[in-house]
């Protein structure tokens, strides 16, 4: 038992350490770095609006005919209004 104890650690330890060495791989710098991160960000946010736009779609399935109907009209009258606020309260 106590063998195969010592076994099962060394085995462990030897899983970990060769799972954080990554002697091949050179650090990115500079120019390299951030585009790497830009192309993350990117793909994020692709995926981000992706998924926004298929709950969205999962919402709206849920709904009822008038539900929608009266949810469309408001979303239309809150955007005109957004779109007079923006302009100027006293710019009419």
């Amino acid at each position: 038992m106590k063998f195969r104890t010592i076994i099962g650690i060394f085995l462990l330890l030897i899983a970990v350490s060769n799972s954080s060495c990554k002697g091949s791989e050179k650090p990115l710098e500079g120019v390299a770095l951030e585009k790497k991160l830009a192309k993350d960000k990117k793909k994020s946010s692709r995926e981000a609006r992706k998924n926004k736009k298929k709950a969205m779609k999962h919402y709206w399935s849920l709904q009822t005919k008038d539900a929608r109907k009266s949810l469309k009209k408001n979303y239309r009258f809150q955007k005109k209004k957004a779109k007079k606020m923006k302009k100027g309260p006293y710019n009419n």
